[in-house]
């Protein structure tokens, strides 16, 4: 399965069929005839792809989805049946236009970008995407599309993560409640990046190497009616012996512990499945009482098991009031632990579902639950929360003159120019403290010299900073037609990713009124943004 998602990254080609030149909004491409009209199309574009603000209240974001666009632009070319299509729909552009498209490619293209699986934040350049503009254009409502959900999933996963801590395993469980396929797909691969453990989609496992996870639903449990009989009583030994009637074995079991009021059919229920997986046996209890039946028919079975030399996994929770059922099944798993002398029992793992969320987690905490592994389902893979990060992708140099996006709210003005960006670290605080946005031809912040940092649009607010560390967050991705980079595997950019959450304090990463981590510009890029920003603003007249 590893080997899957090596190849897959390997091939450079996008992993859905969908990404395409035409997987566009139609303005890109009007835009780009017009720009072809004007003998604009080959002026040399920069591009910034970043967000505003950061989702789910809190105050970091997880940057995902940086190699499908690498490989869309790798890949990017207009198909024959695909310029036909676009010819029914521009009858009025020149034919000349269309001979432009067909031989548009991204060869003329450098894209510059933050590795994926970085902790990122508002204004800061995820992308800089470098080009002939009418090049450049069509790439926008792509890339945007690529890394919108994909760093919104890894997010809200890593978001999870905190909540759970690093000593519990998550599942993701959302691919029936995701949206359509795509979703589901892109959900189960970039939870993994924001930290889960693995996912119940079959597909994803298949493709991109992720653990799979799943036992059986209620609807195995309720098949089994009262007085039904197994049509085969028998059960492989660990030694690929048979056992001649397991069923038997668990009643005497039953028996001896004194569980005979506890629901018969779901103990065959629990008897099948154990015998169809003896050495993986994790069952759902609730299918009828938790507690006077689901968990004594596990304890059961796995005693039946045990007797056999087969060890048992556990239990999953999924509905009722979780912190409590979870400790009241791990005090029966101690105390029949003890009473059979059986050591492991007290260490059964403790599955929950159930509509998890990050808040429902916290709670979950705050009463000290006894649940290993958590399986989250609707609210990470719709993000129920927020269910858009809302990147945009904007102008900031035309040739070697800035541009600027004015308006009314100072959250929505785009800073110039071509840049670099910088992570500047404490020594006092041993972290990093702040992201410096500099002019692409500055020369780069020095360890242990002062540098004036200011805030882009609050003049009151600047500071010096004396880095013992300088981290230059871009590196060229993609250029002369190709990708330039390794492109690592989605485990290691899990770990990546867990790396870069370690650095940063943790009240950037809290839950209740985090702390804004701070951004900020050099004085050159200030006085650029200002100059341009008061030559472009027309001057009112009373």
């Amino acid at each position: 399965s590893q080997m899957n998602n090596n190849n897959n990254s390997a091939s450079k080609k996008p992993s859905s069929s969908f990404i395409s030149p035409l997987l566009n909004d139609l303005y890109q491409i009007t835009m780009c005839y017009s720009y072809w009209k004007n003998n604009k199309h080959n002026y040399i574009a920069t591009y910034d792809l970043f967000f505003r603000k950061n989702p789910f209240h809190g105050e970091f974001t997880i940057f995902a989805g940086l190699e499908e666009c690498l490989k869309h632009a790798n890949t990017f070319k207009f198909e024959d049946e695909e310029i036909e299509y676009l010819k029914t729909q521009l009858p009025y552009a020149d034919k000349e236009f269309f001979d432009y498209l067909s031989a548009m490619d991204c060869s003329g293209v450098t894209i510059n970008a933050t590795a994926e699986g970085s902790v990122v934040f508002p204004k800061v350049p995820l992308m800089r995407i470098t080009g002939p503009i009418g090049v450049v254009q069509l790439l926008e409502t792509t890339f945007l599309n690529l890394t919108n959900f994909a760093s919104l999933i890894a997010t809200n996963a890593a978001r999870h993560r905190l909540a759970v801590g690093y000593d519990k395993k998550l599942i993701e469980f959302g691919l029936r409640r995701a949206q359509g396929p795509d979703g589901a797909m892109s959900a189960s691969k970039y939870a993994i990046i924001g930290g889960f453990d693995g996912s119940s989609n079959v597909e994803a496992g298949f493709l991109y190497g992720i653990n799979i996870s799943g036992t059986h639903a209620h609807a195995f449990v309720s098949s089994f009616v009262e007085g039904e009989q197994l049509h085969n009583p028998s059960i492989i030994k660990p030694d690929g012996s048979v056992y001649d009637n397991f069923v038997n074995l668990v009643l005497e079991c039953r028996q001896e512990l004194g569980f005979e009021n506890t629901n018969t059919s779901e103990l065959i229920a629990f008897t099948a499945y154990a015998r169809s997986f003896p050495d993986s046996n994790l069952n759902l209890v609730d299918s009828y009482d938790t507690l006077k039946s689901g968990v004594l028919n596990f304890i059961t079975v796995a005693y039946a098991l045990h007797k056999l030399g087969y060890k048992a996994i556990g239990i999953r929770l999924d509905s009722g009031d979780l912190a409590y059922l979870s400790k009241e099944c791990r005090r029966l798993f101690v105390k029949y632990g003890e009473e059979l002398k059986i050591d492991y029992f007290k260490d059964f793992s403790i599955v929950a579902s159930n509509d998890l969320s990050v808040d429902t987690i916290t709670s979950l905490n705050q009463q000290a639950h006894e649940i290993d592994v958590f399986g989250v389902g609707t609210n990470l893979v719709t993000c129920k929360s927020q269910p858009a990060l809302g990147c945009v992708f904007k102008l900031v140099q035309i040739n070697d003159s800035p541009t600027i996006k004015l308006s009314q709210e100072i959250g929505k003005v785009s800073l110039p120019c071509k840049k670099s960006v910088y992570r500047l670290w404490s020594s006092s605080q041993n972290c990093p403290v702040i992201d410096l946005l500099a002019v692409d031809d500055e020369e780069p912040p020095q360890i242990n010299k002062k540098i004036l940092c200011l805030h882009p649009f609050d003049e009151h607010k600047r500071c010096y900073v004396t880095p013992s560390k300088v981290i230059c967050l871009h590196k060229t991705y993609f250029s002369d037609g190709a990708i330039q980079q390794e492109l690592p595997s989605i485990f290691e950019i899990k770990d990546y990713s867990k790396s870069q959450l370690s650095e940063f304090r943790e009240d950037y990463k809290r839950f209740m009124n985090p702390t804004p981590y701070k951004i900020s510009v050099t004085d050159k890029l200030y006085k650029t943004l200002h100059s341009l920003w008061l030559k472009s603003c027309p001057i009112s007249q009373l």
